[in-house]
């Protein structure tokens, strides 16, 4: 019965956060099933009319309060579906705002009016004067293994601050939030004087450790096993530890990262990742070892955005270079190990899933790397990505669309090398082999190796969509279409190449690094197996140059144990 009163309540808060504010559940019946070995719940609804939000209104008590300054901090327009999630927002925004001018004790009264005509709701947020009460203590029982500390930052109210019940819901979200453990609750009760509140946060511990074995299968690299550990809330101070070990055809790699969320108990996280890869490329004539420590530093620039700033130190080296291989590659050779010390910064606006509508969303991501403090080599590295999703019909088909690019600039008269370069792989334009296309040394002895780019850009247009089938088949469909484009050297001198005549051909050692867009389409089958996800795609390339690498059918299937 807990279970279904818990169901029904997930139906109610789904259908009135897409408008549907009248929505019933009239009935809920269970039925075993013939074999006597499932039930079979129904719940009979009256979903009644969709609502849009209709105008938006502010009044206050306060005379001095200027209500332009509280319009422009809300997140809301009419016309959009009406979500009480979405009001309950913008309450949190106009009181925390209302705190940094320095009003205490004011709190927002929600005013609903019902238009049948056009099916929407009017709302006034008035501003109203709230009770004195304050914040006498926060105690904090059942953590065994994490610090009282881990819980109480969640809050952003401490004792002695003016009790605001809508902080104290965030905080208890936020602590069950970190997944530290199996049930949280959050309550308060009468302090020892009748303007004073004592807040009682009640958790009980999980496991946060995780050990895990999986392997990946992708028809275009092979098999992969990997071997993962990491810790959410290392000693019980809600740090990440992190260790991975992955194998496969390829390459290998392992990463050791940690980080501490709230570094001198504020906002910001301290971390560092130290990462050790091989490759082996079946379709390279050289093999690469890089390894590399970054320390890096995150905090908060606005709502919804975030910065990151890092500190990398690697030393790269190119091995087991064929006879065959480019002299682009074989000069990279000869310069031996490399070292390189580099800074950088990523900035995250992240409003996917969020926003005024919690079915559509964007997410950007810019960075950039200054490479030549120190080191053997210099470079500024940018990169950028933009990721918007919406829903549409229903919700029942997801559009996704993704456009990313970078740009690699050398500095000090030198030259890329294959190491920083990019390369695209065949997640990034399905339809072609992982460094399967960008520019070739095509001479005579050369083995016609991509040496990557200086310049990058790719775009992926999805939807996906249910095949029809039960859910619990858990298979849906996409329809994708890819393109991109890998280009730019600075040293284009390849090898010679040999005319009728036994004698050089002039110029054509130019490596040919132009701009040259590829494409392709096709359709995938997204498929939630017992053993792990599991995903095929079938694609044809579109555009495509003469030397590049196809790759027709993908399939990749990861599981963990």
């Amino acid at each position: 019965p807990e279970r279904v009163d818990f169901d029904r309540q997930l139906l109610v808060d789904f259908y009135r956060s897409r408008g549907y504010v009248d929505i019933q559940v009239l009935d809920v019946s269970t039925e075993l099933s013939r074999e006597r070995d499932a039930t079979f719940v129904t719940f009979t609804i009256r979903e009644g009319q969709k609502y849009s939000v209709g105008e938006i209104t502010l009044s206050s008590e306060f005379e001095d309060t200027d209500l332009q300054e509280y319009e422009d901090a809300l997140r809301i327009r009419s016309g959009g579906t009406w979500s009480p999630t979405l009001i309950d927002e913008q309450i949190t925004r106009l009181e925390r705002f209302a705190l940094q001018q320095g009003f205490d004790f004011l709190r927002v009264d929600p005013r609903i009016t019902r238009n049948e005509r056009d099916l929407s709701l009017d709302v006034e947020f008035a501003l109203v004067r709230g009770p004195r009460i304050f914040v006498e203590r926060i105690d904090i029982r059942g953590n065994q293994t994490t610090l009282d500390r881990v819980v109480r930052r969640q809050f952003t109210t401490v004792e002695g601050d003016p009790f605001n019940p809508r902080e104290i819901r965030n905080a208890a979200e936020r602590i069950r939030a970190l997944g530290f453990f199996q049930t949280a609750a959050v309550d308060t009760r009468a302090g020892t004087s009748s303007d004073q509140v004592i807040v009682d946060v009640e958790v009980e511990e999980q496991p946060t450790g995780l050990l895990s074995f999986g392997g990946t299968y992708n028809d275009d690299s092979g098999f992969a096993v990997a071997v993962n550990f990491s810790e959410r809330n290392f000693l019980g101070r809600g740090q990440s530890l992190a260790f991975r070990i992955e194998s496969g055809t390829d390459d290998a790699r392992t990463t050791l990262s940690f980080t501490e969320p709230a570094f001198l108990g504020r906002d910001v996280s301290l971390g560092f990742s130290l990462r050790h890869v091989t490759t082996d490329f079946g379709n390279a004539s050289y093999d690469t070892r890089v390894t590399s420590l970054s320390p890096r530093l995150g905090f908060p620039i606005g709502e919804n955005s975030r910065l990151s700033v890092s500190y990398q130190v690697a030393s790269e080296a190119l091995r087991n270079i064929a006879d065959s291989a480019s002299p682009i590659i074989k000069r990279d050779g000869e310069e031996g190990r490399l070292f390189r010390s580099s800074v950088g910064y990523t900035y995250t606006l992240d409003l996917l899933r969020g926003g005024l509508n919690p079915n559509r969303g964007v997410r950007l991501t810019f960075g950039q790397e200054y490479a030549g403090l120190g080191g053997d080599v210099k470079y500024v590295k940018t990169t950028a990505r933009a990721v918007a999703e919406r829903d549409a019909f229903n919700e029942e088909i997801t559009l996704r669309a993704t456009l990313e690019g970078g740009a690699l600039h050398s500095l000090g008269g030198t030259n890329s090398h294959v190491t920083d370069r990019f390369f695209l792989s065949s997640r990034q334009v399905r339809g072609f082999s992982s460094r399967g296309i960008g520019p070739r040394d095509t001479s005579e002895n050369a083995s016609s190796d991509v040496l990557g780019g200086n310049r990058y850009i790719a775009a992926r247009l999805e939807a996906e969509f249910p095949l029809g089938l039960p859910s619990e088949y858990g298979m849906i469909g996409s329809l994708f279409v890819d393109a991109g484009s890998l280009w730019s050297l600075d040293d284009r001198m390849g090898g010679q190449c040999i005319g009728g005549d036994d004698m050089p051909v002039p110029n054509c050692e130019l490596v040919d690094d132009s701009f040259d867009l590829r494409s392709a389409a096709g359709f995938g089958l997204l498929w939630d197996t017992p053993i792990g996800p599991l995903r095929m795609d079938f694609s044809r390339p579109l555009d495509k140059n003469e030397l590049d690498e196809t790759n027709t059918f993908d399939i990749t299937i990861s599981t963990r144990f």
